[in-house]
């Protein structure tokens, strides 16, 4: 998979081999009955989909900084993509990924439940994508069935691999055993960090309309973001904020307070989705420097809701190390 941002389009559609880790010894081989009577595609794990191409337009990603309150000059002027627009392309094909190893009956039942971005370099307006997806693996919860996709992104003019993803998808009240393929990637919150003040908070509110004008920009209609009485028959108390709308926001708070000046030093940005944030709400994220890390400036952070909930724990952000100029 590679962290080589001049890595050329590979052509092979081989992934790699499982390693299945059954609890009771009932996991290995495709595809894969649990107590219940479920079968999983096994067999998909590891092979990629078919590629699709996704070209930047300008004003969409503008757009996009818009319905996420993106401060940033860059993002705003359309000079660059704002960086969680990097799941634009491939909203459909990721989801579409994790589903295609689960059951008929868990399809439905899929959350979001971590989201890992890897940028090689920001999408530029213009540019030809070519995008594609492959779930890597599996693993049984007491809650449910987690399945973790990879995701690619390609530029088709430069040949360079502008970014990956890491999408965890949590199906409700799925069982299976054990674990298969490559585990969701690591990025868990060092709880010694609470001992000390985070260096920096920023809070943001959401807008009232602010789901209405993402999903417009994003391509993400789902009823549950828009729908006062679909989200109220799922047992919410009104719509939601979209995840990937409150990820953009955060992006954006870590960057106005560690790079404003360059927003393309992020590299990573990882999370887990603890609890829907509502359109008006006020949300503060707390962030602790954790030193250089690969040659990375590392972040720890997490996110509260004014109702004193978790909207995002896990988070992990690196960014490259600002380049200091030499005195004249």
């Amino acid at each position: 998979m590679g962290n080589d941002a001049t890595a050329e389009r590979p052509d092979e559609t081989q992934g790699a081999a499982l390693v299945c880790k059954p609890e009771r010894g009932n996991s290995r081989g495709t595809p894969a009955a649990v107590p219940d009577g479920t079968t999983f595609n096994l067999d998909r794990l590891g092979g990629w989909g078919a590629w699709d191409r996704f070209e930047v337009d300008r004003a969409r990603t503008i757009a996009y900084a818009a319905a996420t309150n993106d401060p940033i000059r860059h993002h705003r002027d359309g000079v660059y993509a704002p960086p969680v627009f990097a799941v634009v392309p491939v909203t459909v094909m990721m989801a579409d990924a994790a589903m295609s190893v689960v059951p008929d009956d868990l399809m439905l039942r899929i959350l979001h439940g971590e989201h890992d971005f890897r940028f090689h370099r920001p999408i530029e307006p213009g540019e030809l994508l070519e995008v594609r997806a492959r779930p890597v693996g599996i693993e049984g919860k007491s809650s449910g069935v987690v399945v973790t996709s990879h995701i690619e992104t390609y530029s088709v003019s430069r040949g360079d691999l502008v970014n990956e993803q890491y999408f965890v998808g949590f199906f409700r009240g799925g069982r299976f055993d054990g674990a298969c393929g490559e585990p969701s990637p690591a990025h868990s919150f060092d709880e010694n960090l609470r001992a000390r003040e985070p260096d920096f908070t920023t809070a943001q509110t959401f807008d009232a309309d602010q789901t209405f004008r993402y999903a417009r920009a994003a391509g993400d209609p789902m009823p549950i973001h828009l729908v006062d009485e679909f989200a109220k028959a799922m047992g919410l108390p009104g719509i939601i904020v979209h995840g990937l709308c409150t990820i953009a926001f955060i992006s954006h708070a870590l960057i106005t307070r560690i790079s404003p000046d360059d927003p393309t030093r992020l590299k990573r940005l990882a999370v887990r989705l603890s609890s829907p944030a509502f359109p008006g709400q006020t949300i503060t994220t707390a962030a602790w420097a954790t030193g250089r890390h690969g040659g990375r400036d590392r972040y720890a952070f997490e996110t509260c809701s004014d109702s004193d909930r978790f909207v995002i724990q896990d988070g992990l952000a690196e960014f490259e190390p600002a380049i200091e100029k030499e005195a004249p």
